[in-house]
């Protein structure tokens, strides 16, 4: 091929003729055609954007977008949702740019099908507010969902319904609409269930989302105290096999470009549920002489329901200036009920919780140039939250008379807040940060309790002491500020805060007030080593106002047993604070790796002073000396290419070190142990066959004079088959482990397993999901406190078979 043609002429006309030449041949020059290969890469990189192609990762078996994350190298989906990647939470999961979700992203992630996805992009070095872009020293981290072609512009979405044929009684009805075009968004989604799914996750970040440390922030931290709650579950447990629902949700979402300058979201959420919890518990209390069992068979149905409205309203004044205006209403009503043998003696408890919010916000942002940035904050809150908490009957002590026998607890508590907050940046050429806030935040509790006594219809009391009536008013005007140079290598930030504070408590014809000026200090120093190595170190010295919950001075009837009292005094507690953490790689890395210690000593904490019998138990807030903390927490990455498997690994541990007083005792010292540990592996074959398995240890310890602990393993293994295009299915085990306490050791088992078959034209999906195939009835809990060992049996969602089908148009 790389020599000359050489063409030869020879006669055929004599009849015989010997050949015999020697032919040379020369090399011939040839010039080849440019030749592009072009690879499509699973992940890219560009600058602070990193691209998962969605397609390199699905393996079949993924429905909505929350099992699509789940598979992508360095994210982290907690069993409620959550989204991380390391430690640190996303802040938002937006579609094509717009955010419908914000904090509450998981209604997106847990409902929106994974199909029309074509990229998850990962935006780090995130800004809420565009015009900070670049300027803010940020650390967060955003997703952002990319579009298919043929999903722009155009309706599309999905119809699933399922229904029993094992278990009769289980349906779910799943539909999803959407409508992502240039101008308008639309989101429609609903979800009926009662096989247990949570569809929205913890829909309170939906409602009053929380952005530690973010510009604009102000009143984000404020919400309501909530002093009644007969419900109680601290099962490391999948949610879904102890939730006996009836779910019924919808959501209706919008985004409208009416101009090139003005945007407007709107959000609808409406939510109603049926909760049944059983359990089964033994308590023995041990504590300083105290030697009891109490039993309990707890039986508790929760009704609610919730409206949810929001409108963002953005307006670009110009192209460096900005007007933002949320406005947030919320409707929520629960009633629990409660029905239990304490001890051989029935019970019937009843708690009736009502919640109104109104929530204004509004933000104004102005570029003076490409270094500087000014906004201005400002926000209303108002929120009330009546309890009503009755029981019917009335264990028997000695502070009340002998005919009592009910009682109903009656909570009026109402919540205004008010702030204004300005805040300046200005950004050096060296890459330096100054930034200056000034504000004021005003908040407002009034709390009114009464516990009424009965002999069956007729009222007998009311005590004094447990009466409150108060006010209690905060006003806080501060000046923060906090400066970002560069030293060489390192990045120093001092920051200082001053604080004026002016409290009042007005309690029945007492008054209490005070004015004291705080001096917050904080220093961060952060080192660059190269662009795998991160390290960052961290003091401060915090001072934390006394709130609500602190402040009353009577009792409040929190269960059957129970009442607690707050100090009745206004003042402030301090403590010191030490973080270090250090980052190893990048996300795009084969390995990358986190550490996080934390050291917190209180030099003054909030503690308890109970009397704790068998039938009540009294707690008194009390303020101690020297409470420490000590916390580590880190994980790791890594990609083993020769299996193609993702590894990750994962320890935490918690030390804290805490006095209290129980009944007559002197201060009792109290250490508590909590480390956990565990890995993860997930294979990305491209074959037929994908794997996911996994484990994790905790072990707890509580030590006073006595020594208790407890240790408890999750494992789990799921096996993915990809048949064909058309047919794929998977087996998912979980194996749980209780054990290492004075009870025993339990080990529990479940298996289910899930079928899907996709029509020719892709349009029609056919499915059968297999729930608690070992029909494991019931799961034995042991948890441990200072005072207490317990045990609880709860009642397990039963084996079930359903049958589902989904249309996608």
């Amino acid at each position: 091929m790389n020599l000359e043609k050489k063409v030869l002429f020879i006669s055929l006309e004599e009849e015989s003729k010997n050949f015999n030449e020697t032919i040379l041949l020369v090399d011939e020059e040839k010039i080849l055609e440019e030749i592009l290969i072009d690879i499509e890469r699973p992940i890219k990189i560009q600058k602070d954007t990193i691209t998962f192609k969605s397609a390199s990762f699905l393996q079949g078996d993924e429905k909505v977008i929350e099992d699509l994350i789940k598979k992508l190298p360095g994210f982290n989906v907690t069993s409620d949702g959550t989204i991380k990647i390391g430690n640190q939470e996303i802040e938002k999961v937006m579609v094509d740019g717009d955010d419908f979700f914000e904090k509450g992203y998981k209604v997106l992630t847990k409902n929106m099908p994974v199909k029309p996805v074509e990229e998850v992009q990962l935006l780090q070095r995130y800004s809420n507010n565009k015009h900070l872009k670049g300027i803010e020293n940020s650390q967060k981290v955003a997703l952002n969902l990319t579009l298919k072609e043929d999903a722009k512009r155009e309706w599309f979405g999905n119809l699933e319904l399922g229904y029993g044929v094992v278990s009769e009684d289980r349906y779910s009805l799943r539909g999803n609409a959407m409508n992502f075009g240039k101008n308008n968004k639309y989101y429609f989604l609903s979800n009926l269930n009662n096989t247990g799914l949570n569809a929205t996750g913890d829909i309170n970040h939906l409602i009053r989302p929380i952005r530690s440390g973010e510009p604009s922030a102000i009143g984000d931290d404020q919400q309501i105290y909530s002093f009644l709650n007969i419900e109680s579950s601290s099962l490391n447990l999948n949610e879904q096999r102890i939730n006996f629902n009836n779910a019924e949700l919808i959501s209706l979402n919008s985004i409208f470009n009416l101009t090139p300058k003005l945007k407007l979201k709107l959000l609808g959420f409406l939510n109603t549920d049926e909760n049944d919890l059983a359990r089964f518990t033994t308590q023995s209390y041990f504590a300083e002489g105290i030697v009891f069992d109490n039993v309990e068979d707890y039986n508790f149905r929760k009704r609610t329901f919730s409206g949810f409205g929001k409108i963002d309203l953005s307006y670009d004044l110009s192209k460096n200036k900005t007007f933002e205006y949320t406005l947030k209403l919320n409707r929520a009503e629960t009633t629990g009920v409660s029905n239990l043998l304490f001890n051989k003696d029935p019970l019937k408890e009843r708690l009736k919780t009502d919640n109104e919010l109104l929530d204004n916000k509004l933000v104004f942002t102005h570029k003076i140039s490409e270094t500087k940035v000014f906004l201005f904050s400002g926000r209303y809150i108002k929120e009330t939250k009546p309890q009503i908490y009755q029981v019917n009957r009335f264990l028997r002590d000695d502070r009340f008379t002998e005919k009592v026998d009910n009682l109903k607890q009656a909570n009026v508590n109402q919540m205004e807040f008010a702030g204004v907050e300005t805040h300046f940046f200005s950004k050096g050429h060296n890459g330096s940060l100054f930034e200056i806030k000034l504000g004021n935040e005003y908040r407002k509790d009034l709390l009114e309790t009464t516990l009424e006594l009965f002999e069956g219809s007729t009222k007998l009391d009311q005590p004094i002491e447990y009466k409150n009536s108060l006010v209690y008013t905060t006003n806080d005007l501060y000046l923060k500020s906090n400066y970002l140079f560069r030293l060489g290598y390192f990045n120093i930030i001092p920051n200082i805060e001053f604080h004026q504070l002016s409290n009042k408590l007005e309690n029945f014809e007492t008054d209490k007030e005070q004015s004291p000026f705080l001096f917050i200090p904080k220093l961060t120093i952060q080192r660059e080593l190269n662009a795998r190595n991160k390290i960052q170190a961290s003091y401060s010295y915090g001072v934390t106002n006394s709130d609500l919950q602190h402040v009353y001075d009577k009792y409040i009837r929190t269960d059957f047993r129970t009442a607690m009292k707050g100090t009745g005094e206004l003042q402030q507690l301090n403590e010191s604070t030490v973080s270090f953490s250090y980052n190893l790689g990048n996300w795009n890395d084969r390995f990358f790796a986190t550490l996080f210690l934390l050291y917190n000593k209180n030099h003054d904490f909030f503690s308890t002073q109970t009397w704790l019998t068998q039938n009540y138990t009294e707690s008194n807030t009390i303020v101690l000396k020297d409470k420490e903390l000590w916390l580590i927490s880190g994980n790791a990455d890594y990609y083993i290419k020769s299996i193609k498997t993702n590894v990750k690994f994962l320890f935490d541990g918690t030390q804290s070190d805490y006095k209290n007083i129980l009944n007559d005792s002197e201060l009792r010292k109290v250490k508590s142990l909590n480390i956990g540990y565990g890995f993860e592996l997930r294979s990305i074959f491209k074959g037929v066959f994908n794997y996911n398995v996994g484990t994790k240890w905790t072990f707890n310890q509580y030590k006073t004079e006595v020594l208790h602990s407890y240790s408890e393993n999750t494992s789990f293994l799921n096996l993915n088959f990809i048949m064909s295009k058309k047919l794929n299915f998977n087996i998912k085990s979980e194996v749980y482990y209780y054990g290492g306490s004075d009870r025993g050791k339990d080990t529990y088992s479940f298996l289910d397993f899930g079928v899907n078959y996709t029509s020719q034209k892709d349009r029609l999906t056919f499915s059968l999901t297999g729930n608690n195939l070992l029909n494991t009835k019931n799961i034995i809990n042991y948890n441990i406190s200072d005072v207490s060992i317990s045990e609880t049996s709860y009642r397990l969602v039963p084996r079930y078979l359903l049958l589902s089908v989904e249309f996608g148009f």
